[in-house]
């Protein structure tokens, strides 16, 4: 007999088969809009929405920074970002925050925008190919300062 428990909802499938990666990847991907990187560009220029870089610093300290947006490790996100939390950021003013998650190719951001879809922030996103993506579009980056 199979002890493991099974999960359900966005995690797993209603009979109980365990959801695979990329199945799992397709399925949070559907339920919001992800933005292409010009896209991101503007509307964080324009004020209308929040980056989020939660790549690890050594892949910022590499590649460099993306000029104003905010840097949230990955395993700190939710408690940064959820409106109701005691440590959360003071950019996180209300569940109606536009975030775009950025990754460094875009895989972990969109599992990060999930989470954040659960927490409320019905209009979180994530960038298509993550920053590697923002810096093949020739878009604005800084190096990390140490």
């Amino acid at each position: 007999m199979d002890e493991r428990p099974v999960v359900t909802g966005v995690a797993g499938v209603p009979d109980g088969r365990p959801l695979g990666i990329d199945a799992l990847l397709e399925r949070v991907r559907a339920g919001y809009r992800r933005v292409e990187a010009q896209e991101a560009h503007e509307v964080a220029r324009s004020g209308a929405a929040l980056l989020v870089d939660i790549r690890y610093a050594a892949l910022r300290e590499r590649d460099g920074l993306i000029p104003g947006a905010v840097v949230v490790e990955r395993n700190e996100l939710e408690w940064r970002l959820d409106p109701q939390g005691s440590h959360r950021l003071p950019e996180a003013t209300g569940h109606d925050l536009r975030v775009v998650v950025i990754c460094n190719e875009g895989y972990a951001s969109s599992l990060a925008a999930a989470s954040l879809h659960q927490l409320g922030l019905h209009r979180a996103t994530d960038l298509v190919g993550g920053f590697q993506a923002w810096r093949a579009a020739g878009l604005p980056v800084v190096p990390a300062t140490s």
